[in-house]
């Protein structure tokens, strides 16, 4: 399986979610389990069934979190030395070439991504554009709404 990249704060969310499943919703889901059973009646018991169902997810989404974390390659872009090139983990202060609207952006994990944050994923159009270029740059997005073009003003590695 091929490295996962993360940030050093999305792997610390994973690791919290993690931890979260396993103390605290796994033992909630089995003592519901347990509850369910004690009603009697397995063949027509829907709370049985839901906590059965939401057991399978928890230990589906623990086994996932599992193999990303064991698979995650953790960047930290304090310890960068990309000279001003915009790599994974740089945040970036960009400005739309035709609405002239400014933004400021971070690359982070597929994980992590949350545009409302601020924090684009990897593998995402406009990261992809961005990705190598310098700061006077201009990257050409081919984004759903069309062709847009960004000038990079600044790349921080913060």
């Amino acid at each position: 399986m091929s490295k996962i990249p993360l940030t050093v704060r999305g792997a610390e969310l994973l690791r919290e979610e993690l931890q979260r499943l396993k103390s605290v919703e796994r033992p909630a889901v089995i003592a519901a389990i347990a509850e369910a059973r004690s009603h009697g009646d397995l063949s027509e018991n829907a709370e049985y069934d839901a906590a059965k169902e939401r057991q399978g997810f928890i230990e589906g989404r623990i086994k996932e979190l599992e193999g990303k974390l064991a698979n995650a390659q953790i960047i930290d872009p304090r310890h960068l030395d990309a000279d001003g090139r915009v790599v994974f983990g740089a945040t970036l202060d960009l400005v739309d070439a035709e609405t002239g609207d400014a933004v400021r952006y971070q690359i982070v994990g597929d994980d992590e991504a949350d545009i409302k944050a601020g924090k684009i994923s990897v593998s995402s159009p406009i990261a992809r554009a961005l990705i190598g270029k310098y700061a006077g740059d201009v990257a050409d997005v081919h984004a759903p709404g069309g062709l847009r073009h960004y000038e990079i003003l600044d790349v921080h590695y913060l």
